[in-house]
C-alpha cells in the first residue's frame, strides 16, 4: 500500500435518513403482524398524526396508503418472489425485514416510483429499521428483483394454468389456494370470471357514502363533496361515491350521523329487509348482529319513515356502543341492547321484520381488509357454522308467521351462504323452522347478473361492492 493510499481518510458514516412516508407504512405493517390489527383501523390515526405534526401533505398520505395496502394485497405474489431471491425458507427471515422487503417490492414491481429512488429509499429504511448489517441483505434482494418486472417473475414464480390453475391464479393475484378454490365454487363459470373476481379484489375500492332517510339526502352529500368529486351511486338511492382522495369525515352530515360510510352492498340488503312484501303488521323490526351499525342506522332511518321502532341486537359491548353512536339522533323510535342473538332476551314472533347479518369469514370484503386473506383458515368456517345456524334458527323464531327475516353474510362462501339456510330450512343440525323462500331480487331494482334467485350474491367485479349474500325468508308456522 503506498503513502497516498494510506493517508486517505476513511468515508465518514451517514446516518440513515428518516423517511415519514415509509416508515409510517412500516409501522402500519408491523401493526398487522404483530397485533393482528386491520389497516384501515391502524392507518388512520397513523396519518392524523403525521398530518398534525405537519410530517404529510396529501399526496404523502396518499402515498403512504398505497405502500400499506398494496404490499397487503399483493404479499403472497410478493413473497413468492422473494423466496427466489434468497437461499433460505422465508420463515427463517425475520418479519420486520420482510416487511421491508415487501414494501420494496411493492414500489419496485406494483408503482411507478423510479428502480433507483424505490431501492434507495428501502435501504435507508432499514438502515433505520433493522441496522447497517440487515439493510445490505435488504439491498442485495431487491436489486435481484429490480432486474425484472413484475410479468417477468410471474412466469418464473408461478406454475402454469394449465399445471396447476389454483395455484396459478393464487400466485398471480395473491390468494390463499384454499380462497381461491372457494371462490371459484360459489361463482362456477370458467376461467375469465374468477379471474376478474380476483382481480376486483386487489383493486381500491371506492368510499361510498349512505345518506340516512329522513336525515341527509344524496344531494346534500353531493353539493358538500362537490359535483366534480362526488358521483352517484350505481345502485342503491341513498348511495354517493366520492372520487379518489374525498375524506368522508370532514363532510358535517358524517359528523353528525345524519350520512355515514357504508359500501352500496350493505345499503342493498338492509333496503332489501326493509321493503320485503309483508302482511299485517309492520311496526317492530330488529337487527339481531347489529355491530358496528352501518345496516342498523339506515334500517333505523327506513322504519322511523313509517313509524316503526328498530332494535338493535349486539353481543359486544363495545361494538353496541358503536351501533348506539350510528344511530344517535334518528328521528324515530329505536333502542339499542347488548345481547346474544342466539340466547335472546325478546318474547318469540314479536317482531315483524328482521335482519340478522351473521360473523362470517369475510372473504366478501379482501378489497377493504386484505390481510384477512392470509389470518383466515379452512378450519375457521367450522368455527363460525353453528353461531350462523343458531342465529339464523333465533332470528325465525323471533318473527311473527308472516314476517320477514334476511340472512346476510359478508362472504360468497358456500359453506356461509345457501348452505346455512338450506340446513337450517331442513331440520339438519336442529329443529326444522316452517319459512319459505322469499325471491330477493325484484328488492333489487336495476341490479344486473343476480343469478337464478331467489337469493341473492353480490360480486365486487359484477356489481363494484362488496361479495355480500342476502336470503330473504317468509315464517309460516
Amino acid at each position: 500500500m503506498n503513502e497516498q493510499a494510506r493517508r486517505r481518510p476513511a468515508t465518514p458514516y451517514r446516518r440513515p435518513k428518516k423517511d415519514p412516508v415509509r416508515m409510517l407504512a412500516f409501522e402500519a405493517l408491523r401493526a398487522v403482524d404483530e397485533r393482528d390489527a386491520y389497516a384501515n383501523l391502524v392507518l388512520p390515526p397513523l396519518l392524523k398524526k403525521a398530518r398534525e405534526n405537519k410530517e404529510f401533505e396529501t399526496r404523502d398520505a396518499a402515498l403512504a396508503t398505497e405502500l400499506v395496502y398494496g404490499t397487503l394485497r399483493r404479499q403472497g405474489t410478493y413473497d413468492a418472489i422473494i423466496s427466489a431471491c434468497i437461499d433460505r425458507p422465508l420463515r427463517e427471515v425475520d418479519p420486520p425485514v420482510l416487511d421491508v422487503l415487501a414494501l420494496g417490492a411493492h414500489q419496485l414491481l406494483g408503482t411507478r416510483i423510479p428502480t433507483h429512488a424505490a431501492v434507495s429509499a428501502s435501504v435507508e429504511l432499514a438502515r433505520v429499521v433493522l441496522g447497517d448489517g440487515r439493510a445490505r441483505f435488504v439491498n442485495a434482494v431487491l436489486r435481484k428483483i429490480s432486474q425484472h418486472d413484475l410479468d417477468s417473475w410471474l412466469q418464473q414464480v408461478a406454475p402454469s394454468y394449465d399445471q396447476d390453475p389454483e395455484d396459478h391464479l393464487a400466485v398471480v393475484h395473491s390468494h390463499p389456494r384454499w380462497v381461491v378454490s372457494a371462490l371459484w365454487d360459489a361463482l362456477g363459470g370458467g376461467r375469465a370470471g374468477i379471474e376478474d373476481l380476483l382481480e376486483a379484489d386487489n383493486e381500491r375500492p371506492e368510499v361510498t357514502l349512505v345518506a340516512r332517510p329522513g336525515r341527509s339526502t344524496t344531494a346534500e352529500l353531493v353539493a358538500a363533496v362537490g359535483e366534480d368529486s362526488a358521483l352517484p351511486g350505481r345502485w342503491s338511492p341513498y348511495a354517493v361515491r366520492l372520487a379518489e382522495g374525498g375524506e368522508p369525515g370532514a363532510l358535517d352530515a358524517v359528523r353528525e350521523g345524519r350520512a355515514g360510510v357504508q359500501d352500496e352492498g350493505s345499503q342493498l340488503v338492509a333496503a332489501a329487509v326493509a321493503n320485503a312484501p309483508l302482511d299485517g303488521a309492520d311496526a317492530r323490526w330488529l337487527d339481531g348482529c347489529a355491530g358496528p351499525g352501518g345496516k342498523a342506522a339506515l334500517m333505523a332511518a327506513l322504519a322511523a319513515e313509517r313509524g316503526a321502532l328498530l332494535l338493535a341486537a349486539e353481543k359486544q359491548p363495545h361494538r353496541a356502543r358503536l351501533v348506539a353512536r350510528a344511530l344517535a339522533g334518528n328521528p324515530g323510535p329505536y333502542q339499542v341492547i347488548t345481547a346474544d342473538g342466539t340466547r335472546p332476551p325478546w318474547v318469540p314472533g314479536s317482531f315483524d321484520r328482521v335482519l340478522v347479518d351473521v360473523p362470517c369469514s369475510g372473504l366478501g370484503a379482501l378489497r377493504r381488509r386484505p390481510e384477512s386473506r392470509w389470518r383466515r383458515r379452512p378450519e375457521d368456517l367450522e368455527g363460525f357454522a353453528p353461531l350462523q345456524r343458531g342465529l339464523l334458527r333465533e332470528a325465525l323464531g323471533a318473527v311473527r308467521i308472516g314476517g320477514i327475516v334476511g340472512y346476510a353474510t359478508c362472504s360468497p362462501h358456500l359453506a356461509e351462504t345457501r348452505i346455512v339456510v338450506e340446513d337450517v330450512l331442513g331440520g339438519r343440525g336442529g329443529p326444522a323452522v316452517a319459512a319459505e323462500w322469499v325471491d330477493a331480487r325484484p328488492l333489487m331494482p336495476g341490479v344486473p347478473a343476480l343469478g337464478d334467485g331467489p337469493d341473492v350474491q353480490l360480486w365486487p367485479h359484477l356489481h363494484g361492492t362488496d361479495a355480500m349474500y342476502l336470503a330473504l325468508l317468509r315464517r309460516t308456522a
